[in-house]
């Protein structure tokens, strides 16, 4: 079951699309090394807005997300491939399916 999750907005710099599209498909093994990351999705949003969506199952496997290295690694890469800083949402589940 899911109660929580993250929506995480990106908006690459002109020019970086691609560079941004690459790190956030390489974010997709660090993701399954998480037990409490239920689902981790990177998402486009149009040509150069970008996304993640991600749930878990409370608010400690979410805080912990946040303090991985995900996380880690998109704030040190932010300041090369972002026009602005990332928009992170704290968002609560209230209904999902899941396989």
């Amino acid at each position: 079951m899911v109660t929580k999750g993250l929506l995480v907005r990106l908006e690459a710099k002109p020019g970086k699309e691609d560079e941004l599209e690459t790190f956030l498909n390489s974010g997709l093994a660090l993701a399954q090394d998480e037990p409490a990351t239920i689902a981790w999705f990177a998402i486009r949003l149009g040509p150069s807005t970008f996304g993640i969506f991600d749930v878990f199952p409370d608010s400690a496997g979410r805080d912990a997300h946040l303090n991985g290295r995900i996380a880690a690694a998109l704030m040190a890469k932010a300041p090369d491939l972002l026009a602005a800083p990332p928009n992170i949402e704290k968002i609560d589940v209230m209904a999902a399916k899941l396989p």
